[in-house]
C-alpha cells in the first residue's frame, strides 16, 4: 500500500452516507423488480414466487401507509396508490395461479421507480 493510498483511507469518511426516505424506496423497488424480472427470464417460478411475495409485502405497506389519515400526500396520489396496491395484490393472486403474467406488475414498479428519480433529481 503506497503513501496516497494510506491517506485516502485515514481521510475518508467513516460515516456511511445517509439515505433519504425516497432512496431507500428506490432501492427496495428495484431490488424486488430486478428479482421477478431475473426469474421470469430464467423461468424460475419459486424465486418468481419468492420475488412477488416481497412485491406484495411492499405494496400492502405502501398502501395502508397512503390509506393512513395522517399521510400528507395528497389525497389523488393516496388514492392512486391504494388503487396500485389493491391492483397488486389481485394481479399477484393471477400470477401465482399462472392464469397472468408478472409484466403488469414490473411496469407498475418502473413508474414509481422513474417517479422517484424525477423528484429525487429535482432536490
Amino acid at each position: 500500500m503506497n503513501a496516497f493510498s494510506q491517506a485516502q483511507r485515514a481521510y475518508a469518511p467513516t460515516q456511511a452516507p445517509i439515505k433519504t426516505t425516497r432512496s431507500i424506496e428506490y432501492e427496495v423497488i428495484a431490488r424486488i423488480s430486478y428479482r421477478m424480472k431475473s426469474a421470469m427470464q430464467n423461468d424460475d417460478f419459486p424465486a418468481l414466487a419468492s420475488a412477488l411475495y416481497e412485491n406484495n409485502k411492499l405494496w400492502l405497506t405502501l398502501g395502508l401507509d397512503a390509506a393512513d389519515d395522517d399521510n400528507l400526500l395528497p389525497n389523488e396520489l393516496r388514492a392512486s396508490i391504494v388503487y396500485l396496491a389493491d391492483f397488486t395484490r389481485q394481479h399477484t393472486h393471477k400470477v401465482l395461479q399462472k392464469l397472468e403474467t408478472a409484466v403488469p406488475l414490473l411496469e407498475i414498479n418502473a413508474a414509481i421507480l422513474r417517479g422517484l428519480k424525477q423528484e429525487g433529481s429535482s432536490k
